[in-house]
């Protein structure tokens, strides 16, 4: 089994459901899939490639907390699994966050620690700290707890020491960390904020995610100028605690899904048990699948 934990689909524009996030559009214009692209396209390239299950992580190309596609292609899709998007802030925000984790196959949602709370998901500043803000929401965090939802951080590198004050403050939530934490080969693994990754590690409810390595490399396939960074983690979280995601069709504009996931063969001393927990097992057994 091969089971992809970051991709995104999304569907037509419609009076309910208005594309209203101009920079992502901007980029959508970029990429090599059709402008449109559905679940039903994503799970054609997924047989292409040869994966089985995918993670439809929340495309913010409508208003950013509108999860009507996600949901939808999830109900719809027994291979895919959901990651929606919530306003921590915004009145309701638990109540809401237990509406979504009601529904069979959403597995928890995500935070864009990275984002000005202003622009979200529009673009990227990693000098925000509005997640320390959030720490304090605790009945939202509560209702994470209860709902055993999984909580998907993207930020930057430099923002590690606000992440680890969350999970410092609920334990008990299991968190992944998207994106290498924009971390590309011109950070030092041993760098003051890099290796924070260091300190997460120590609490069990952490992993970290190998995603979008096509655009965190400066290098083409097999992306060789961040091996050492996917060896690092394999040993100071272990392979039961790192797991690989394409964020297809996002890079797209430089890579075909199949070299999103066959990078992974490149890499000089994993071994194929260590590739099978990337690939599969240890997103199951972190979310509570197995």
């Amino acid at each position: 089994m091969v089971l992809d934990a970051h991709t995104h689909a999304w569907g037509h524009a419609s009076d309910d459901h208005p594309w209203v996030n101009g920079p992502l559009l901007d980029l959508v214009d970029g990429f090599d899939v059709h402008t449109v692209y559905t679940a039903e396209r994503l799970l054609a390239d997924m047989d292409r490639n040869g994966i089985d299950e995918a993670v439809l992580v929340g495309y913010p190309i409508c208003e950013w907390t509108d999860n009507w596609y996600t949901v939808r292609a999830v109900e719809n899709n027994e291979r895919l699994y959901g990651i929606v998007m919530i306003d921590q802030f915004a009145e309701g925000a638990a109540d809401r966050l237990r509406e979504y984790m009601a529904v069979d196959g959403i597995l928890g949602f995500r935070l864009g620690a990275a984002c000005p709370y202003d622009r979200m998901w529009e673009t990227f500043d990693p000098s925000v700290d509005w997640l320390r803000e959030a720490i304090a929401a605790e009945d939202f965090w509560e209702a994470a707890v209860d709902t055993d939802a999984t909580v998907q951080i993207l930020c930057d590198h430099t923002q590690l020491d606000q992440a680890l004050e969350l999970v410092e403050a609920y334990p008990s939530i299991d968190y992944l960390f998207d994106h290498f934490a924009h971390a590309g080969p011109d950070v030092a693994i041993d760098s003051a904020t890099f290796s924070q990754f260091e300190e997460l590690a120590t609490y069990d409810s952490v992993a970290v995610k190998v995603s979008e390595i096509v655009h965190r490399s400066e290098t083409e396939f097999p992306y060789p100028d961040m091996h050492d960074k996917v060896r690092w983690f394999l040993d100071v979280f272990g392979p039961e605690r790192v797991i690989w995601g394409s964020d297809y069709p996002n890079v797209s504009d430089e890579a075909a899904y199949g070299e999103s996931l066959h990078w992974l063969d490149q890499v000089d001393g994993l071994s194929k048990r260590d590739r099978t927990w990337l690939t599969d097992r240890a997103f199951r057994r972190h979310v509570g699948l197995e």
